[in-house]
């Protein structure tokens, strides 16, 4: 990797601040001052800076109660993202794992891992994630079987996989997916003639949104559920 390039990935330096220290001579690479910005490191190299060591930081895991008119991009024109909700050092490196609609509400988990990004969002993995939905028209009964059997969706050529339906009342119930096609669950419902409300995702894998976060707030990941064993219920 390039000096200025690690020494920006492991600070609050942009790399044209890191050229000036390396031109006041503050930057030594295994106890030799450096003397090119360009020059390339090796993984084991010592990079110290004012004669502090730096070290690159681990890998970042968040999850955000995302609200309602937040999009779940890096980058957007017109509307606030998820990522502008973090504010932590280097957020424009964050990945968005499962993204969900500019409407929909809950669960938003956010890594610069890129393998457990992929872990988590590979369709290969299906992993299961959960969601609160609010409808409009009352639900049948009959409706768990036919989520059970899988739900044909318009343009596409196969069911969708067996999901789980928990009717809680006339306009409200708990669906399980384990695939992340677009729309998908607005879709689903649309396929029955429903029409979607009001979507909040709950879970990712064993990972339970936190109640005590509120809409717009985010904490990191404990240990247990950034390990994979966290995303148990995929397959």
């Amino acid at each position: 990797m390039r000096l200025d390039k690690y020494i920006s990935n492991a600070s609050d330096y942009s790399r044209s601040q890191v050229k000036k220290l390396v031109k006041q001579a503050l930057v030594e690479v295994d106890g030799h001052i450096a003397t090119n910005p360009a020059a390339t490191i090796a993984p084991s190299s010592k990079v110290c800076l004012n004669g502090e060591l730096i070290t690159m930081p681990g890998p970042r895991y968040f999850m955000l109660n995302k609200p309602t008119g937040v999009v779940s991009a890096t980058k957007d024109s017109e509307h606030p993202t998820a990522i502008d909700l973090i504010d932590a050092p280097r957020s424009e490196l964050l990945q968005i794992a499962g993204r969900l609609d500019i409407d929909a509400t809950g669960l938003l988990l956010l890594t610069d891992n890129g393998q457990w990004n992929h872990a988590v969002t590979s369709p290969r993995n299906h992993c299961q994630k959960t969601y609160q939905v609010t409808v409009a028209e009352p639900l049948n009964a009959n409706l768990r079987q036919k989520f059970l059997d899988g739900i044909w969706l318009e343009g596409e050529k196969r069911r969708c996989l067996p999901a789980a339906l928990e009717i809680e009342d006339d306009h409200h119930a708990l669906l399980t997916i384990r695939e992340g096609k677009y729309h998908q669950v607005k879709r689903m419902f649309a396929a029955q003639g429903n029409l979607v409300t009001a979507l909040h995702r709950t879970q990712i894998g064993t990972i339970t949104l936190d109640p005590e976060l509120a809409p717009g707030n985010y904490r990191a990941l404990t240990k247990a559920e950034i390990s994979l064993g966290s995303l148990e219920g995929t397959k």
